[in-house]
């Protein structure tokens, strides 16, 4: 349940429109649903702000689909990642109307609106195309958590005067989130260029010695530019989750009055 629909509840039960009888079965479901396969929670969106996102890999699709229903039933927007293409004939079926990121391995379903955050939007970043799905992920989950942001592809450290000549755009941002494999050197150029939250994720892009992302990791993790914040290999869904963070306090913080 929602801070909003949770709101509502309770102000209709002081007007007098709703008993508390009818509030209390309302509420009865509030922590959770026991599907028997996954507790579906639906208290995260009171403790955190966002609603339960759902790990689509290593789940079978009759799995998914029970659980964005219970989701949706409970007025959940369901985000789902690393969806396997028979999943996604499922989902489409259960939910005609949902979003399917073919690049980005998400399917999505809105039932309520989206609050998009009131801040400066945050800049999206990738080294190279190859390092686009884990971009595209990130984009999607950026969405569905209400983050604005813009989009700057393939501006490796190869061809760094792509780069450089995007200034305004880097120095405009909230908050960069920094996408690249190989050696994963441009998290460091850009923590070096701006002076707001930098988030880098390293992706399995690369030849043998690149080890499936690990070069990239341990090369962001070493990065000589102070204050670099490092996800896991491959986890677009992990910054963008880390960016709504940052981005939602910057925003309380914004709607505070100032103090004398």
């Amino acid at each position: 349940m929602h801070e909003r629909r949770l709101r509502e509840l309770l102000e209709r039960v002081a007007r007098g429109e709703d008993s508390v009888d009818a509030s209390i079965d309302a509420l009865r479901e509030l922590p959770f649903s026991d599907l028997g396969y996954a507790m579906v929670d639906h208290h995260r969106a009171l403790r955190q702000g966002v609603s339960e996102v759902v790990l689509g890999q290593g789940k079978t699709p009759e799995q998914i689909v029970g659980i964005a229903r219970e989701l949706t039933r409970h007025h959940h927007n369901v985000l789902i990642t690393r969806v396997a293409p028979e999943a996604v004939r499922e989902l489409h079926a259960a939910f005609p109307e949902g979003r399917h990121d073919l690049l980005g391995r998400t399917f999505s379903v809105e039932v309520t609106p989206i609050d998009v955050l009131d801040v400066t939007p945050a800049l999206l970043v990738c080294a190279g195309t190859s390092d686009l799905p884990v971009v595209m992920e990130c984009s999607e989950t950026m969405r569905m958590l209400g983050v604005p942001h813009e989009r700057l592809f393939d501006v490796g450290v190869a061809g760094i005067h792509r780069l450089l000549s995007r200034g305004d755009v880097l120095r405009r941002a909230s908050l960069a989130i920094v996408v690249a494999g190989m050696e994963g050197a441009l998290a460091s150029v850009i923590g070096g260029l701006v002076d707001t939250p930098v988030i880098a994720v390293p992706t399995s892009v690369g030849y043998g010695a690149a080890f499936e992302g690990v070069a990239a990791l341990l090369g962001m993790l070493t990065s000589c530019a102070s204050g670099i914040t490092v996800v896991n290999i491959d986890n677009g869904f992990g910054a963008a989750f880390a960016a709504a963070r940052v981005l939602r306090a910057q925003a309380r913080v914004g709607s505070q009055p100032v103090r004398a």
